[in-house]
């Protein structure tokens, strides 16, 4: 079995598009005995904000959102990467990997920084792709489930793979990515579900909460429910997010609704939005302080370990191993 490595960044509750479009793709490859990697990506929390907030409690509840979608700390390695000092060591030969023009012309970036909404951006927004591929090779993970958006930052990981091997010597393998069936969900208003527009369905979100987002999500005025992505966007983005919750197809959905309208859509949506995500709910609300305290131990010592090998080996394909001081340090 290969070794998967995925994550996301601890800034917010994790919502109904990251389910669809990653985290069920991981839990499947737990189950099929791949060997999973999950970084809490925390230092790039810093990447489009001026202070962090309360990081040490988004790292947890983060967690807490794994454990109650499935991931099982036996098998699922699950760590901060700040807290894997030699993970970050390996940012500094892959900087010298790659050009200025590469990292600028990254579309994830870009679109990034323009929903940040500043005129400049910082070195650490800049590198992301780079620190991203430092967490994909530290582990030499094979297989990286990711969302469609974030292809191109694993196309500059399989670069960076490539040319360590063209100037170093062969360490690290071409990570393939694995797309769910649900790349891309759509969220209330249109646009990608995102925790920074605020048009997602958190995982943790109770039954009123839930009721609430959907009624002011979009429709139009033709009582007739069908599903037409491209004609009825907003009718199309209902009934898909129904259809996944609910296991069945838009298109059965449309048809059971008929000429009842946006109401009985929405009505029909709010149920098995809040009927998915129950179980989840009452598995997360099981999960005490201790469990999440000894999940992040335990992984933390397995990265760190794996992350000093794989730092082991690219010091000694630099010429960097150096056993002793070249000069002796007084005092």
């Amino acid at each position: 079995m290969s070794r998967v490595l995925t994550g996301d960044r601890p800034t917010g509750p994790l919502h109904l598009g990251h389910y669809f479009g990653t985290l069920a793709n991981r839990v499947s490859m737990q189950r099929s005995g791949h060997e999973v990697f999950v970084v809490v990506a925390d230092y790039q929390v810093l990447t489009d904000r001026d202070a962090p907030g309360d990081l040490r409690r988004a790292v947890r509840e983060l967690v807490r959102d794994y454990l109650a979608c499935g991931l099982d700390p036996d098998t699922t390695v699950i760590f901060p990467h700040s807290c894997v000092p030699e993970l970050n060591q390996l940012l500094l030969p892959f900087l010298a990997l790659v050009s200025v023009a590469e990292m600028s012309r990254n579309p994830t970036v870009k679109d990034e920084i323009r929903l940040s909404r500043r005129g400049t951006v910082s070195g650490l927004m800049f590198s992301y792709p780079v620190h991203q591929a430092a967490d994909i090779l530290f582990c030499k993970a094979e297989l990286v489930p990711v969302g469609r958006d974030q292809l191109p930052h694993l196309e500059l990981t399989r670069t960076i793979a490539r040319r360590f091997a063209e100037r170093y010597g062969q360490i690290f393998p071409l990570p393939e990515g694995v797309l769910s069936d649900v790349p891309l969900l759509p969220g209330l208003d249109g646009r990608k579900m995102s925790k920074s527009l605020g048009n997602g369905i958190a995982l943790g979100d109770p039954p009123d909460v839930v009721a609430a987002r959907i009624r002011r999500a979009r429709t139009d005025g033709d009582p007739r429910i069908v599903f037409d992505p491209d004609g009825r966007p907003e009718i199309a983005v209902l009934l898909r997010l129904a259809a996944l919750c609910a296991a069945r197809s838009p298109q059965d959905i449309a048809a059971e609704i008929g000429d009842r309208g946006a109401a009985a859509l929405k009505a029909l949506t709010t149920e098995a939005v809040c009927n998915f995500l129950r179980p989840l709910r009452e598995r997360r609300a099981a999960i005490d302080d201790a469990v999440v305290t000894e999940v992040l131990r335990s992984g933390i010592a397995r990265a760190r370990d794996i992350a000093a090998a794989t730092l082991a080996e690219v010091h000694a394909a630099l010429g960097a191993d150096h056993e002793r001081p070249l000069v002796a340090v007084s005092g």
